[in-house]
C-alpha cells in the first residue's frame, strides 16, 4: 500500500483544486525534511497539470495552518554552509509554488508561523480565518536566525518596508486583524463557515475576477521609494534595535541589511544576501543558545508531571500590589472568576485600581478591547473578609511577608473552606512547610511564587510541602497554565530558587555601591552584560522591604554566603518610606514613564559618600553572576530542582538571565568550570570567604560540566 502523501491534492470538475497540508503523527503542521520533500513532489506534478485554474492550500489540522520549519532541521545546522544550503532549498521550493502557472490562495485558518508565512507570501492571495486566537508572524529572530526562505525579500513587497521591518525585527506574531490592516492578507474572513467562504473567493479568482488590493499610503510610499527615505527609515530601525538589544543579537541588524539589499538592489541579490546569513547566524553560537533556550520553553509549557483540571473559581486574599496583580491575571488570562478579599477598604480599593490599570494597559496596547476589559473586571469581585470563599476551588494568600499572620489566614480559610480547596501561598521567602503544620489538612498546601511584575514575568514556582499531595500540586500547576505562566516545581527550601540565586545578584551590588561604585555604573555593566534591569534597580523595583526581608530570611540560612552591609536600612529607608518604585523613592527617585535618577540623600542617609566613578565593567559582572553559578550548583547537589535546564529556564523567565547567553548554566559551561573556579578563588582571596567556591561546583567541573556530568 503507498504511503500517504503529506500534501493531498483534489481537483474539481471546474478546475478549483486543493491542496491540503497534514503531516502524521503531529499535533501541528511542521516543515520537516520529509514534508519539504513531499511538497517538492506535489509542485512537480502540480505543473504537469492543465486542469488546474486556481488552488486553495489547507491545513488538516484543526489548530495549525503551518508552524515553520521543524526546529530539529535548524539545530542540525553546525555549518555555516549547511544553513546557506537549506535556505537557497527552501527558496528554490518556494519560487516553484510562486511560478506556478495558476493563482494559488494561502486559507489560514489557524496559527501561521515562520515558513508557513513565507509560504503564504508566495501565494497569489492569502486568507485569514477572524478567530480570536489566529496569530501570524515571522518568530525567526528569536531563534537568534532571520526567515530564510524568502520572507526577507517578500514581506517588504507585501506590507511596505517599515510595516516588514517591525514584523521580522521583533519576531512577533499578528492577529489576524492586525494582519489584515497590513494588507499581509487579502480579506479577513468569519471563522464559522470559513471553508465556503474561501471557496467563494477562489472561484472569483477562477473566473478572472480578482478582488482590488487597497492602495498603500501615498506618505509612506514616498518614504520608501526614494534613497533618502529608505535612508530614513533604515537608520531607525537599527537605532530601535540597538536600543532593545545593545547590539547582542546579531539577527535582527543583519536582518535590516538583507531587507536593505532586496529592497535596493532587487530580489535575486536579496535571496542571495539572505541565504548567506541564514547560514551564518544559523551555525553562531547566540542562535544556538536561543534553540537552547526555545527547546526549555516548550518543554516547560508541556510539563511532565500527571495532569489535571484547572481549578473554575479562585480567591485571592490580600489586596495589595501582588493580590491586584494575581487576580487580573486569573480574571484576564484565565478567564476565571475570582474573589478578592482584604480586611481593609482602603486595600480593596488599591488593589482594585491596580487591576484596572493593567486592564487599561491592554486597551491601550490594543490587546483587549473595552467590551471585554469590562467583562474581565466584572470577573474581580471585591469582597471585606472571606466570605463567598466556599466555592473558590483554589486560593492564593498574598498577604504581608510574615508567617504568623500568613498561618492566621490559613487557619481562617481552613474553617471555611471545603477539604478539597488548594491553598496557596505568595510568599517570597517563608517556609511552605512551617505554614502547612499548623493548618488542618497540610497536604491542601502549597506555594505558589508569582514574581513581581505579575503581568510580564512568565514563571511561578510552584512549591509542594513534605505533606503535600501530588494530585495538589498537579491542580496548582494546572492553574497556573490556565494563566499563561510557565510552572517550575521546586523544593521548599529558603528563597526556593530564583531568590536564592538572585540574592547574590542584589547584595553584592550593595558590597560595590559601599567601595566606591555609582550605582548606575553598576547598573549600566549589567545592561551591558544583557540583564534586562540592573541589580539596584531591580532592589527598587521588588521593593526594599520585601528585598531586604527575603535577604534576611538567606542571611540567616546561609550565614557565610549571604552577607548584607551592616547599614541603617530603617533609618534609611523604611521609616521615612523610601521603599524603591512602589512610594516613588529607593536608591532612584523613580518619575513617569519609568524615568529614575540616582537618589544622594539615600546614600546620605546610608553614610555612603556620592560616587560617580564608572568602575570596571569585567569585575563587577564577575562579582555579581559568579555567585550566582556557586549557588546553582549548590541548588541542584540539594535537589531545589532537578537538573540544570529546569534551572536555566526558571532563571531566565524569572529573573531575566540574557538569553542570549543559553541559562545560566550553559553559560558557565562554556566559560570552563575551571576557570570559574579559578576567578572565585581569587576573589575569595581579596574579598572573604563569601565567594569561595563549592564542592557542588567542583564536583560539577570533574564531571565535565552542569550539562555533561
Amino acid at each position: 500500500m503507498a504511503e500517504r502523501p503529506i500534501f493531498r491534492l483534489d481537483v474539481a470538475a471546474d478546475g478549483l483544486a486543493t491542496l491540503c497540508f497534514d503531516l502524521p503523527g503531529s499535533r501541528v503542521n511542521l516543515f520537516t525534511r520529509e514534508a519539504l520533500e513531499d511538497l517538492d513532489r506535489a509542485l512537480s506534478h502540480l505543473r504537469e497539470r492543465d486542469d488546474i485554474g486556481c488552488l486553495v492550500l489547507l491545513s488538516a489540522k484543526p489548530d495549525s495552518f503551518c508552524h515553520g520549519a521543524d526546529v530539529s532541521l535548524i539545530a542540525s545546522l553546525a555549518q555555516a554552509e549547511a544553513g546557506e544550503e537549506g535556505s537557497r532549498a527552501g527558496q528554490a521550493l518556494f519560487r516553484s509554488w510562486e511560478e506556478l502557472p495558476f493563482p494559488t490562495v494561502a486559507a489560514i485558518h489557524a496559527a501561521c508561523m515562520g515558513g508557513g508565512t513565507e509560504l503564504s507570501l508566495a501565494s497569489t492571495f492569502r486568507l485569514a480565518s477572524d478567530r480570536e486566537d489566529l496569530r501570524i508572524g515571522l518568530p525567526e529572530v528569536r531563534l537568534g536566525i532571520l526567515p530564510g526562505w524568502g520572507g526577507c525579500v517578500r514581506l517588504p513587497r507585501v506590507v511596505g518596508l517599515t510595516d516588514a521591518l517591525e514584523v521580522i525585527l521583533t519576531g512577533k506574531s499578528l492577529p489576524g486583524a492586525r494582519a489584515a490592516h497590513l494588507g499581509l492578507v487579502d480579506a479577513l474572513l468569519p471563522e464559522h463557515g470559513f471553508l465556503d467562504h474561501v471557496r467563494r473567493f477562489a472561484t472569483e479568482v477562477l473566473h478572472g475576477l480578482r478582488p482590488h488590493r487597497p492602495e498603500r499610503d501615498f506618505r509612506e510610499l514616498l518614504l520608501e521609494k526614494n534613497p533618502l527615505g529608505r535612508r530614513i527609515v533604515f537608520d531607525q530601525a537599527r537605532k530601535r534595535t540597538m536600543e532593545r538589544s545593545r547590539g547582542k543579537y546579531p539577527a535582527p541588524l543583519r536582518a535590516i541589511e538583507v531587507i536593505r539589499v532586496g529592497v535596493e538592489d532587487g530580489a535575486a541579490a536579496g535571496f542571495d544576501a539572505e541565504a548567506r546569513a541564514l547560514g551564518e547566524l544559523a551555525a553562531g553560537t547566540v542562535s544556538k543558545n536561543l534553540q537552547h533556550v526555545f527547546a526549555l520553553t516548550q518543554g516547560g509549557k508541556r510539563g511532565t508531571g500527571p495532569a489535571a483540571l484547572p481549578p473554575r473559581r479562585v480567591g485571592v486574599v490580600g489586596a495589595g500590589l501582588m493580590g491586584g496583580a494575581i487576580a487580573h491575571q486569573a480574571a484576564v488570562a484565565g478567564g476565571l472568576p475570582v474573589r478578592l478579599s482584604d480586611i481593609r477598604s482602603a486595600a480593596l480599593v488599591q488593589g482594585m485600581s491596580h487591576a484596572s490599570k493593567l486592564v487599561y494597559g491592554r486597551i491601550k496596547r490594543r490587546r483587549m478591547t473595552r467590551a471585554e476589559a469590562r467583562e474581565a473586571m466584572a470577573r474581580i469581585q471585591p469582597c471585606l473578609g472571606l466570605d463567598g470563599f466556599e466555592r473558590s476551588e483554589l486560593i492564593v494568600e498574598a498577604v504581608v511577608e510574615d508567617l504568623e499572620v500568613k498561618r492566621q489566614v490559613f487557619r481562617e480559610l481552613a474553617e471555611r473552606v471545603p477539604e478539597s480547596t488548594v491553598l496557596a501561598t505568595n510568599t517570597s521567602s517563608l517556609s511552605v512547610e512551617a505554614l502547612a503544620e499548623t493548618t488542618p489538612h497540610p497536604e491542601r498546601v502549597l506555594g505558589l511564587h508569582f514574581f513581581n511584575p505579575v503581568h510580564r514575568i512568565p514563571l511561578v514556582e510552584v512549591v509542594a510541602g513534605a505533606a503535600t499531595d501530588p494530585e495538589i500540586t498537579a491542580r496548582a500547576t494546572a492553574f497556573v497554565r490556565r494563566l499563561g505562566k510557565t510552572p517550575v516545581a521546586v523544593r521548599d527550601s529558603p528563597g526556593f530558587l530564583v531568590n536564592r540565586l538572585l540574592i547574590f545578584y542584589l547584595t553584592e551590588s550593595m558590597w560595590l555601591l559601599g567601595e566606591g561604585s555609582a550605582m548606575e555604573a553598576i547598573d549600566e555593566a549589567m545592561l551591558e552584560w544583557g540583564f534586562p534591569m540592573g541589580p539596584v534597580a531591580l532592589l527598587d523595583r521588588v521593593g526594599l522591604d520585601i528585598g531586604i526581608k527575603v535577604a534576611r530570611v538567606l542571611e540567616d540560612a546561609f550565614p557565610e554566603r549571604v552577607v548584607l552591609p551592616e547599614w541603617d536600612w530603617q533609618g534609611a529607608f523604611f521609616e521615612p518610606g523610601h521603599l524603591g518604585e512602589k512610594t516613588g523613592r529607593g536608591f532612584y527617585r523613580h518619575g513617569p514613564g519609568g524615568k529614575r535618577t540616582p537618589d544622594g540623600e539615600a546614600l546620605r542617609r546610608l553614610a555612603i559618600p556620592s560616587h560617580s566613578g564608572s568602575g570596571d565593567n569585567g569585575s563587577i559582572t564577575e562579582r555579581l553572576v559568579l555567585p550566582m553559578v556557586d549557588e546553582a550548583a549548590r541548588c541542584l547537589a540539594e535537589g531545589v530542582v532537578p537538573d540544570a535546564a529546569t534551572l536555566d529556564l526558571a532563571m531566565i523567565l524569572g529573573a531575566g538571565f540574557p538569553p542570549f547567553r543559553g541559562g545560566l548554566c550553559r553559560w558557565a559551561d562554556h566559560q570552563g568550570l575551571d576557570t570559574l573556579i579559578a576567578a572565585l578563588e581569587r576573589l575569595a582571596g581579596t574579598l572573604g570567604e563569601r565567594f569561595r567556591p563549592s564542592d557542588a561546583l567542583r564536583d560539577l567541573a570533574a564531571g565535565g560540566g552542569f550539562y555533561r556530568s
